[in-house]
């Protein structure tokens, strides 16, 4: 079999676009100035891009530039939100709602805050990885200060109804945060019509630059600040800011949103839907998260007497870049919780396999994968003594 180097772990990271690179370059080498040096030139012109990418970051998500906070990436968005309304809000109520499926930047989190006195409520999820409505109705409580639900799973990728949570969670007066790392750049949405209070999202998982995020904090939110120092980002988030990371942000923000990339993303669902087919045909594979209200690039199966990280470090022989789950967690040998939270037994979730595409696979990767799934599938089969045969 014809080896490859394929790549299909978008969901982990993805390469950078050579156009969001060449916006970025300029902010490296001649525009370099520190843009709170604002008495000299290079200086402002360092300002002038960071806030030319603010206001062109809000513009594409339907937002007001003095909604958008730079950020290091999506951890620090999370925690920025949670902790930041968690702190504001503290006297109001001490009660914070939080799904079963969350990254882990928001389960630890809360977990920390639960040690220092919150009380936390979990809310489990369907076969399917959504989130019930009514689930969270009966959740609501008058020291509700907090709910955070993500907007699409990094593992599984069923999104969440999150107009229809955020509604609920305002009709009982507790802000509404959602973690949109997977979701901004592959879901189209308007902030304003959303109606979140916060919202965080990375540019590394839409061929931008690694080290930068983002956190919306909505007009009139009351939160936190979670570093201090020098006062930058409207004295809410101290540090130097990352203009090159900021312009290179917004340059692959606008790029997902073009015309030209709403047709790459409709082809990048259809070459998933492919390739689940081809997966699913395969004896004892099942398909996790929801079969429609998905991510495009997304798809996620567990296979039956295997183990996925036997399964991932042969497909990674074979030239095939893939996963078994989150990235945040591949060093973990417990079973994903969010595959457990659906409802999978443990033998079936350590079986999984995370396959993430993007604009740059082909038709002709699509059949590679599949076929080498298979292949190995039938090798590591063949050696396990649980494997039903005749």
């Amino acid at each position: 079999m014809e080896k490859r180097l394929i790549y299909a772990d978008n969901a982990a990271t993805t390469r950078m676009s050579e156009t969001v690179l060449q916006a970025m370059i300029p902010y490296m080498t001649e525009l370099y100035g520190n843009p709170s040096s604002g008495l000299y030139s290079l200086g402002k012109k360092a300002k002038k891009g960071l806030e030319d990418a603010r206001s062109r970051i809000a513009s594409v998500l339907g937002a007001d530039a003095e909604e958008i906070f730079f950020t290091s990436g999506g951890s620090e968005a999370d925690n920025w939100a949670i902790r930041g309304v968690a702190d504001k809000l503290s006297k109001k109520g001490r009660h914070i709602i939080t799904s079963a499926i969350e990254h882990p930047a928001v389960l630890r989190t809360v977990e920390d805050l639960e040690k220092h006195g919150y009380r936390i409520t979990v809310l489990p999820v369907d076969s399917t990885g959504l989130v019930s409505p009514e689930d969270l109705k009966a959740a609501l409580r008058d020291d509700t200060i907090l709910t955070a639900i993500m907007f699409a799973n990094n593992e599984i990728g069923t999104i969440q109804p999150i107009r229809e949570l955020c509604e609920i969670a305002h009709s009982r007066g507790s802000v509404f945060f959602t973690d949109a790392v997977q979701a901004v750049g592959h879901v189209d949405m308007s902030l304003h019509n959303l109606g979140v209070d916060l919202m965080a999202f990375s540019a590394h998982k839409i061929h931008g630059p690694k080290g930068i995020g983002g956190l919306y904090i909505k007009k009139g939110t009351r939160i936190s600040s979670l570093i201090t120092g020098g006062g930058q980002e409207r004295k809410r988030r101290s540090g130097t800011e990352n203009v090159p990371g900021a312009v290179g942000f917004a340059k692959a923000l606008e790029e997902m949103y073009s015309e030209e990339g709403l047709k790459k993303r409709a082809d990048v669902k259809r070459l998933r839907d492919l390739l689940s087919e081809k997966l699913l045909a395969i004896p004892y594979t099942r398909l996790n998260g929801h079969p429609t209200q998905r991510l495009p690039g997304n798809l996620h199966i567990s296979c039956e007497f295997v183990e996925g990280e036997s399964l991932v470090a042969w497909l990674d022989i074979m030239g095939i870049c893939a996963s078994t789950g989150s990235a945040c967690s591949t060093a973990s040998l417990d079973p994903s919780h969010v595959l457990l939270s659906i409802g999978l037994p443990h033998e079936t979730a350590h079986g999984s396999l995370r396959l993430t595409l993007d604009f740059d696979n082909t038709e002709k990767d699509i059949a590679y994968i599949a076929k080498t799934v298979q292949s190995v599938l039938e090798k590591l089969r063949a050696m396990s003594p649980i494997y039903p045969r005749g």
